[in-house]
C-alpha cells in the first residue's frame, strides 16, 4: 500500500515541477525555437502569441479567422492588402511535401505496381489525406508566409511592432 502512495506523491511533484518549468519558460527571454513555433501556429515576431482565434482547425467556421494584431506583442497580421494571396504558394509545396510522404510510405508499405490497382489506391488514399489534412495545410502556410517577412524580435516586449506601410483600409475584407 504505501507504494501506492509514494507513486501518488512522485507524480504530483513531477506535475508540479512540470507547471513551474513552464510557468517560468513564459517569464523568461529565452528564444522560443522557430520549427515548433510555426506548428503551433505562433505569431513570428514574439512566437508566444497565437495567429488563430480558434485553436482547432476543424472547426470550419471559425478555421481561418485572425485578430488584427497579435495578442501578446501587437504585430499587426495584415501587412498589406491581399497579403496571404501569396500561401498559395507554400500550401502547395506542403501539399507536394505530403503526397511525396505518403507515395514513399505507400511504396515501402504495401508496394507499388503497375500490374495491380495498388496505385490507384494510393491516389484514392493520397486524395483522402490531402482533403482531411486541408484545414492544417492552410493555417500551416499562413504561418509559414507570414514567417518569411516577420522576424523574432528579442526586444519585443520592448517597443510596438514597424507599422505595415501599404495597409489600405477601405479595400479591407472587399472580396
Amino acid at each position: 500500500m504505501p507504494l501506492k502512495g509514494q507513486a501518488v506523491e512522485a507524480c504530483l511533484c513531477y506535475l508540479c515541477y512540470a507547471k513551474i518549468h513552464f510557468m517560468c519558460a513564459d517569464k523568461d527571454n529565452h528564444k522560443p525555437g522557430l520549427l515548433p513555433s510555426i506548428l503551433t501556429n505562433k505569431c513570428p515576431r514574439c512566437r508566444r502569441g497565437n495567429m488563430f482565434l480558434s485553436r482547432n482547425p476543424y472547426k470550419l467556421k471559425d478555421m481561418m479567422k485572425m485578430p488584427l494584431t497579435c495578442p501578446v506583442c501587437g504585430q499587426p497580421f495584415e501587412i498589406e492588402v491581399g497579403f496571404y494571396y501569396g500561401t498559395g504558394f507554400v500550401s502547395y509545396a506542403l501539399a507536394v511535401m505530403v503526397c511525396v510522404a505518403s507515395f514513399i510510405a505507400w511504396k515501402l508499405l504495401i508496394g507499388m505496381s503497375l500490374q495491380d490497382n495498388r496505385l490507384f489506391w494510393w491516389l484514392g488514399v493520397n486524395a483522402v489525406l490531402l482533403l482531411v489534412l486541408q484545414p492544417v495545410l492552410m493555417r500551416l502556410s499562413r504561418t509559414i508566409w507570414l514567417s518569411f517577412f516577420v522576424w523574432y524580435d528579442p526586444n519585443w516586449k520592448e517597443g510596438p511592432p514597424t507599422a505595415p506601410e501599404r495597409t489600405n483600409e477601405d479595400l479591407k475584407n472587399d472580396w
